[in-house]
């Protein structure tokens, strides 16, 4: 499993208000402090992603490229909360495909 740190020094979301808006879309991330951090720890210029939660669930290359895409897609506009509930009902439909536990059965 591994960790991925995005820098977002240079856009204007701080990495609490990503880990905010991605929450919000269904995508789970850690504020993360970044080499040269400008920000207070509480605020923050990085998020944390792991691949854990992708990869228990079978998720492969296409579905990472679809995450990351969706990720970006949260930092362009993360205050846009149409699009931010739009996102949640997408990651809701791909992680329906991927079930945490595909043989058990209500």
């Amino acid at each position: 499993n591994h960790l991925m740190l995005i820098d977002l020094s240079d856009l204007e979301v701080s990495g609490k208000d990503a880990e905010i808006a991605l929450g919000l879309a269904g995508i789970t991330v850690n504020k993360n402090t970044v080499p040269k951090e400008k920000r207070s720890p509480m605020v923050t210029s990085g998020i944390r992603v792991g691949t854990p939660a992708v990869t228990t669930r079978g998720m492969g290359i296409e579905e990472s490229k679809w995450i990351a895409d969706r990720i970006a897609d949260v930092i362009e506009d993360f205050t846009n909360e149409e699009k931010l509930n739009t996102i949640k009902q997408q990651v809701h439909d791909m992680c329906g495909r991927f079930p945490i536990y595909p043989d058990y059965q209500l």
